[in-house]
């Protein structure tokens, strides 16, 4: 045998480390070390004595532990010492140390995947995570439309208002929504789940489409390989709804409103939401209008009249018009548009010295609706909502209809009602398409008729 075990001598009794001598005539190797394992002084030199107690103690719980490690050791030695391996003191110490504490060993490993588990988990990327990562970087600009633009502040606000529902389904789910998790069965629920709340069908697939563009976000990135949100089932649905816009003689009516028994913020409001009339743009464009927006060019026009003091011919002179316009880049596309001033536009902004107030949304949105009222726009509309999956027809006075963006589709609509080719609109509103326009304009058919016979003598 390679390996011969013993305890010293002088122990009689108590536990004792057990040593071991390791010879290799062949090899040259003579190491003594200790194991490191105890054992009961007594019974082991009882053992030593006689073969039955030996086999005895073998047989015992203790001693089936003890010579399971002590056999472990000598068949690892004896092997390297087969195999002509030179033991070294260093080396027979790892072998036996491998054995000794093999359970500690053990634990210490299992304890460092599992911290290593751990620290991977929490790596890794998750939709919680990664929702988190994306509405940060909407908001300061780290992550970009398609165009390459910063998104506007309402983009950001509607991002996440609908990633803040996704988030309240999730609690009252009671679970957290991976991204494997995102499949048919959870947009089933999570459409009926928005549908109990009542909202609009548009509320529900703005939802969905802005869940979908983070799925897509991440799936772009290589965070997952989950494609069922691209199902056409999986969508995000979107009506027509009933939008309102102002004629002209409401128009007028409100600009009339005696405003010296309301407060100043309500006649700003009115004022404000008219440069959004004039200049067809959305509230987060027509509400931050600056003095430095504004240009000025010279333009000179050919007139001419009969001559009376030559009959038959004309005399001709040059009149400079002055034309003031507006530039702005749009917050939401980041289009650039010029829009020039007409009368109406400029006499509000000439109130003001070109440097209009500003007003929160919700502000306007309240007062505008009260100088309507006060207006008399209490023409009763009747409008169809769909909520919580379920059509609902019912009649409104129209001043409840009035909000921020209806100053932009009451501007397209006028402009189309006076004649201007849809294209040079577009230029104004800076829609991209006519497509994306006809969705502003909201002409009744009466509108239309009469549009069509004061153009076009066909119809007369």
């Amino acid at each position: 045998m390679a390996c011969n075990y013993y305890i010293k001598k002088s122990v009689k009794s108590g536990m004792t480390p057990i040593f071991v001598r390791i010879r290799s005539r062949i090899l040259n190797v003579d190491i003594k070390l200790s194991t490191n394992i105890e054992v009961d002084a007594r019974r082991w030199n009882a053992a030593a004595e006689k073969a039955s107690t030996l086999a005895n103690f073998r047989k015992s719980e203790a001693g089936k532990i003890l010579f399971a490690k002590l056999d472990q050791i000598e068949s690892l030695i004896e092997g390297r010492l087969n195999d002509k391996e030179v033991i070294t003191s260093e080396k027979a110490r790892l072998i036996i140390d491998s054995v000794t504490y093999q359970e500690a060993i053990e634990a210490k490993k299992q304890e460092e995947e599992e911290k290593a588990r751990k620290e991977a988990a929490s790596k890794k990327m998750t939709l919680k995570k990664f929702i988190a990562k994306y509405k940060e970087e909407v908001a300061n600009g780290g992550r970009q439309t398609e165009q390459g633009k910063n998104y506007a502040y309402s983009s950001v606000k509607a991002i996440k208002g609908a990633l803040q529902q996704f988030e309240n389904f999730q609690v009252e789910k009671g679970r957290t929504y991976d991204f494997k998790d995102i499949d048919m069965n959870f947009y089933y629920a999570y459409t009926a789940y928005l549908k109990k709340k009542e909202y609009s069908i548009n509320s529900i697939g703005k939802c969905i489409k802005i869940l979908k563009g983070v799925m897509a976000a991440a799936e772009s990135e290589g965070y997952h390989t989950n494609s069922i949100f691209k199902d056409r089932k999986f969508k995000g649905a979107r009506v027509d709804i009933d939008s309102i816009y102002l004629t002209r003689e409401e128009l007028d009516k409100m600009m009339a409103v005696d405003m010296s028994q309301l407060s100043p913020g309500h006649e700003q409001a009115r004022d404000i939401f008219m440069v959004g009339v004039w200049t067809a743009q959305r509230v987060s464009d027509y509400n931050n209008i600056k003095k430095g927006d504004f240009s000025t060019m010279t333009k000179n026009v050919m007139r001419e009249e009969d001559d009376p003091d030559n009959p038959g011919e004309k005399k001709a002179w040059i009149e400079k018009h002055e034309i003031t316009y507006l530039n702005i880049r749009q917050q939401k596309t980041g289009a650039k548009v010029s829009i020039p001033c007409n009368s109406q536009l400029k006499a509000i902004l000439e109130k003001y010295k070109y440097q209009m107030p500003h007003l929160e949304d919700q502000v306007i949105n309240r007062y505008i609706k009260e100088v309507a009222e006060l207006a008399g726009l209490n023409e009763m509309v009747e409008i169809e909502t769909t909520k919580g999956g379920t059509p609902k027809k019912e009649r409104v006075p129209k001043y409840k209809l009035i909000h921020t963006h209806t100053a932009r589709r009451t501007g397209a609509t006028l402009m189309y009602l006076a004649g201007m080719d849809v294209y040079d609109i577009m230029k104004v509103t800076g829609h991209s398409s006519p497509v994306m326009l006809k969705k502003y304009i909201r002409a009744d058919q009466l509108d239309v008729v009469n549009k069509l016979t004061d153009k076009y003598e066909y119809f007369r």
